[in-house]
């Protein structure tokens, strides 16, 4: 199953990281963010990954053509000009890079890259910004399952602050960030059928509008709720956060 990485948006939100690079290449640990979440994909066997870019998006060519010498052990012979891989890196993707355009919408990139996609094929689809240990093969089973055009991982929505439980202007307890009660996120992780293209309307088409909005009221959009690990890298904030975690676990398979 081929997964499609939306990695082409200007990552305003946290443009102290983005001026020279596109959000998706932002390092944790030594990798970018959109390397993490290949390995993610990899443990599960998907290592056919298209990305869309747009913002920036030769930086992500270049890193990716020299993606085989990266991390790996090389010898060089200046006199000849012959490079020689003494040990090969352990990444082993095979890697489609489609510029989707720099000011084309979340939905517009998907609908470039349908003839990458087999007539009844299933696809993953996720943004390369977001980090998650989400199980793939329970959510692709998930997908099989309610055959739905639409499988969408769901986060249960945490409250930014504590909460106070107060009778009679007496603090009863202190619940720190709580998880609220049959609420839910879009995780932004993806199973979809190749049927989706119809849904979407021309290149400035955002994915998480009139399509998904569509598909829901078709009844075509199932759920697989994930309650582990789930962090986006839209702020300077949310990227210290992630850089604490891999500090602690060196990981975020966990």
């Amino acid at each position: 199953m081929k997964v499609v990485l939306l990695a082409g948006g200007k990552g305003t939100r946290i443009a102290e990281e983005t001026i020279n690079k596109p959000k998706p290449l932002i390092e944790i640990g030594g990798l970018p963010l959109l390397v993490h979440i290949m390995n993610n994909y990899s443990l599960y066997g998907l290592k056919d990954f298209i990305i869309c870019t747009g913002h920036k998006g030769h930086l992500i060519n270049e890193y990716f053509i020299n993606f085989k010498n990266l991390f790996s052990d090389i010898e060089i012979n200046h006199q000849s000009n012959d490079i020689r891989i003494l040990k090969e890196n352990k990444f082993n993707f095979n890697i489609k890079i489609i510029n989707t355009g720099r000011e084309t919408g979340t939905g517009g990139r998907i609908k470039k890259i349908k003839k990458y996609i087999l007539p009844d094929e299933n696809f993953c689809l996720t943004y390369g910004d977001t980090l998650c240990n989400v199980n793939i093969e329970k959510l692709i089973k998930a997908h099989k399952k309610y055959k739905k055009l639409v499988t969408v991982t769901a986060i249960p929505l945490r409250s930014r602050f504590g909460i106070m439980n107060i009778k009679k202007n007496i603090v009863k307890n202190f619940t720190e960030k709580p998880i609220i009660k049959d609420n839910y996120i879009n995780g932004g992780f993806f199973v979809l059928s190749n049927k989706i293209f119809k849904y979407i309307k021309n290149n400035s088409t955002m994915w998480e509008q009139s399509p998904l909005r569509n598909l829901t009221k078709n009844g075509q959009v199932s759920t697989y709720i994930h309650n582990g690990f789930w962090q986006p890298c839209d702020t300077v904030r949310d990227l210290n956060i992630l850089k604490e975690i891999w500090e602690k676990n060196n990981s975020f398979s966990f």
